[in-house]
């Protein structure tokens, strides 16, 4: 494994990334760009078999951990999806110069789709290097759809009145502090019903049993991307991370399909 590297990208705040597999070049073998999920960090189990996967096949990968999590400097609960996605735009401008397959993760789903569009509307030659799309229960427009329209009117009310609420997690001891200006920033940033083009091929993996992001969810996602070769797979009682060995081998044989269409293998 890589050893963790340190950029600037705002005052006081500063982004931890590794550089896996082999040295990133514009005309090298497609490589993998992680974005990892809400109160996530780039050292979970899909982004290290994603990060082993090119190391045995001597492609780059590139993982990051947002401000907030990880190593990276920074309070969670400063963070918006702005704030993020100016990150993911950020170290994939700033680290990566050949093609790749963006993988995100629960809220890394989401910032993979707005990172696309945000390439493809800006930086056109920048989005062409981006040449699939994994989608891992993709929590698209989480902010209004997972988080504000279902919670109760107590929870709503310590967000208006007190400027946060302290979700329960199921995955650790520390809570979820959602605030008040995540679920104002994250409006800007919903795509689920204008929907959005895409030219590159796109898969989402989604769980059956997922409590956090239900599959009726995921397929809306599945629903609202326009493209030529999108695919969506609903997995027998997965659950939400999706990280069994068996899951692994799925999102890694997901990557090495789209991988090797871009190598023009397939």
């Amino acid at each position: 494994m890589s050893d963790p590297q340190f950029m600037p990208i705002r005052q006081d705040i500063t982004i931890a990334y590794r550089h896996d597999g082999a040295v990133d070049s514009e005309n090298g073998p497609t490589g993998l760009f992680w974005l990892g999920g809400f109160m996530s960090d780039m050292e979970g189990s899909k982004a290290t078999v994603l990060a082993d996967l090119t190391e045995q096949e001597n492609r780059p990968c590139l993982r990051f951990d947002y401000s907030g999590h990880g190593s990276s400097t920074g309070q969670f609960r400063d963070g918006t999806i702005s704030t993020w996605l100016e990150e993911s735009v950020a170290v994939f401008r700033s680290q990566t110069s050949g093609p790749r397959i963006l993988i995100g993760s629960s809220m890394g789903g989401w910032l993979a789709l707005l990172l696309y569009r945000y390439f493809q509307q800006n930086e056109p030659d920048v989005a062409n290097r981006i040449k699939g799309i994994v989608l891992i229960a993709p929590a698209a427009d989480m902010t209004q759809k997972l988080m504000w329209d279902k919670y109760a009117d107590a929870a709503r009310s310590e967000i208006t009145e007190n400027g946060f609420y302290a979700e329960p997690s199921d995955y650790g001891d520390e809570p979820y502090v959602i605030t008040r200006d995540l679920i104002e920033d994250g409006k800007q940033h919903c795509l689920m019903d204008i929907g959005m083009s895409v030219s590159c091929p796109v898969r989402i993996l989604q769980g059956e049993d997922d409590p956090d992001v239900p599959w009726q969810h995921g397929a809306k996602v599945f629903q609202c991307i326009k493209g030529n070769d999108v695919a969506f797979t609903l997995i027998k009682s997965g659950d939400h991370r999706l990280s069994t060995p068996q899951n692994l081998v799925t999102i890694k044989q997901t990557c090495q399909q789209l991988m090797a269409i871009s190598d023009g293998r397939q």
